[in-house]
């Protein structure tokens, strides 16, 4: 008898190490892996540099429309300003004008702060907040290439800086609503 109990204690330390390096695992399985599986890598159409723009103000090419939404990325019409022709050595450059500025076709780009339908955002009042752009886009100052695009594959919107969580704190902080109906329709 006293050699099953002493049997049986020397198994639980034992289950109890499997126990962690199960957990331990799946863990590691939810956190790296799945989201790895999850989200696909995409290149954007061109290689961008934000630090070759660096002397125009975001507003140049992004820009407002009259009713306070976001035009977003800009259309070929407004590269077309200054790159009628290529001005420098640049591939990207390059392939701009060819590809895209001689043909007249639209640049696809992969918008990295797509939103769901049912939600409805207006720059309009964040921008008499003062709110700086990289208080809720990432800081594009120093990027010399455009990041990979990473589009969930069940979804199909990309991984954005931009969550709800967080606009829900500025609000608070702020003293802003946080009503559903302000930003979903």
């Amino acid at each position: 008898m006293n050699q099953e109990k002493s049997s049986s204690s020397a198994n639980k330390p034992l289950g109890v190490i499997f126990f962690l390096v199960g957990f331990i695992g799946a863990l590691a399985v939810g956190w790296v892996v799945f989201p790895n599986l999850l989200y696909s890598k995409k290149a954007q159409p061109i290689n961008f540099s934000h630090v070759a723009h660096q002397s125009e103000d975001c507003e140049s090419c992004h820009s407002l429309r009259a009713d306070g939404t976001y035009s977003g990325v800009p259309r070929i019409d407004r590269c077309k300003e200054c790159h009628e022709s290529a001005q420098g050595s640049s591939e990207a450059e390059a392939k701009l004008v060819s590809d895209y500025v001689e043909k007249n076709r639209e640049v696809p780009w992969k918008v990295y702060a797509w939103q769901p339908d049912n939600v409805y955002f207006s720059h309009a009042p964040h921008k008499g907040q003062g709110l700086e752009c990289t208080r809720c886009h990432r800081n594009v100052s120093n990027e010399e290439k455009t990041p990979p695009y990473r589009e969930n594959l069940i979804t199909g919107y990309s991984i954005s800086t931009m969550k709800m969580v967080e606009c829900e704190k500025c609000h608070a902080l702020k003293g802003a609503s946080n009503n559903c109906e302000i930003c979903h329709k």
